[in-house]
């Protein structure tokens, strides 16, 4: 057994990585559409997505959000968005290997059938429970309530890559609960109905390795940080530490 520590950053990167791997969303990519719904993990998705089919030019993960969580202080409006989305460029979808530039999830909703794939990220993950919701701040349940129109009705896969340092203790339904009730304040919390894909599933895609979350915290950069075992073959290991050693050095977000 070894342990590792990973920055949220690192994080995205390594997600974003083992993604490229995922079955389905290499079928989607082949033969069917792939929606990656713009946000700061997805973001890093995008950008390996569009690196490993040729066709990352014109990409950046600068913008490449809606809401998005800053320190307190800093201005966003009260949907939890820049004020000048000016530089938003839209979601990432390709279709068949083809990136479809300035479309969005709801350009093309009326279009996924069984076999596409949604990529959505999201502020909370419960791992016990493989459970993940988001936090919502339109007043019609944003990006998350057009893509269930296919994950629910047309049985489109929805996918969620969400960070270990989004993790929360209880049940998010009953979370959710109390956060929508009539009189309360701030954003509402959606659970989701998704694949939930987090370090450790990342981990174990690129490795065959498995991964446990033992600590987390630090200061000096390592805020957010997760500490995490890692158990398997010697050959798993050793790759386990080749792929954390390849993404160690993986810079903070930026605006």
């Amino acid at each position: 057994m070894k342990q590792f520590i990973i920055t949220p950053a690192a994080g995205k990167r390594l997600i974003a990585k083992a993604l490229i791997k995922h079955p389905a969303v290499k079928s989607a990519l082949k033969n069917g559409t792939l929606v990656i719904v713009a946000g700061t993990t997805n973001g890093y998705v995008a950008e390996e997505i569009l690196m490993s089919i040729g066709q990352a030019a014109g990409f950046s993960r600068k913008r490449f959000f809606r809401g998005i969580t800053l320190p307190p202080g800093t201005p966003v409006t009260t949907e939890g968005r820049l004020p000048d989305e000016t530089q938003f460029p839209g979601d990432v979808i390709i279709t068949r290997g083809e990136w479809r530039k300035g479309k969005t999830i709801a350009d093309v909703i009326d279009e996924l059938k069984e076999g596409d794939v949604i990529l959505k990220g999201a502020n909370a993950v419960d791992l016990q429970r493989k459970q993940a919701a988001l936090l919502i701040g339109h007043p019609k349940a944003g990006t998350i309530a057009v893509a269930l129109q296919a994950v629910l009705g047309r049985r489109v896969k929805l996918i969620v890559p969400v960070g270990l340092e989004k993790r929360v203790n209880g049940d998010l339904h009953c979370l959710a609960e109390k956060v929508n009730a009539p009189g309360a304040s701030g954003f509402r919390l959606f659970p989701v109905p998704g694949q939930v894909f987090t370090e450790i599933e990342a981990i174990k895609f690129l490795t065959g390795a498995d991964a446990e979350l033992i600590a987390a915290g630090g200061v000096c950069g390592a805020e957010g940080c997760c500490w995490l075992a890692i158990s398997g073959t010697a050959e798993q290991e050793a790759a386990a530490d080749r792929l954390l050693a390849s993404i160690a050095s993986e810079p903070a977000f930026s605006l």
